[in-house]
């Protein structure tokens, strides 16, 4: 039963790999498919009002939408992929090394929040992203970083007990 919860499980990391992977490929899909510019990525305030401006009404509510739905499970399903990747590939510091992981998903969720408020009109607290966006891509690419760096790790070493135990 503990192991449902054991974000470093092989399963737990197959299933948020696989979904990893199909909420990177539907955000270009969505992009086309809608005409939309995804402010995700912008950093700048001015920049992205100049977006949203340039929006229709069908645009902004459907960037709300995905917003909302698509782009709040995505920070869940690589934040955990990371992480579980971090305490799998280094069982000693890996629950450390899973803290910039885990911190890109409330951050990713604040950030969009900020998107929807602005977006539907609400309120605009773009200065705000101004500063989280920087902070969540860091966050986003340290976590990255460390499970790649975990994945070759292990790769590595799997490779040289393979190659150790055929030269027996």
């Amino acid at each position: 039963m503990a192991d449902i919860f054991n974000i470093s499980t092989p399963r737990i990391l197959c299933i948020t790999l696989t979904a990893t992977v199909i909420l990177t490929l539907v955000f270009p899909a969505l992009a086309v498919l809608l005409d939309l510019t995804f402010i995700d990525t912008i950093s700048d305030a001015d920049q992205v009002r100049e977006i949203i401006a340039a929006m229709t009404t069908e645009q902004r509510t459907a960037h709300a939408w995905i917003t909302g739905t698509i782009d709040a499970l995505y920070p869940l399903s690589y934040g955990l992929l990371f992480a579980g990747a971090a305490i799998k590939y280094f069982p000693r510091v890996g629950i450390y090394l899973a803290i910039p992981a885990l911190l890109a998903i409330p951050v990713d969720l604040i950030e969009g929040l900020i998107q929807i408020l602005a977006l539907t009109g609400t309120a605009d607290w773009l200065s705000v992203k101004a500063i989280i966006t920087p902070i969540k891509t860091s966050l986003f690419l340290t976590g990255l970083f460390i499970a790649l760096a975990g994945l070759m790790q292990a790769s590595y070493l799997s490779f040289v007990k393979k190659r150790h135990s055929s030269e027996a």
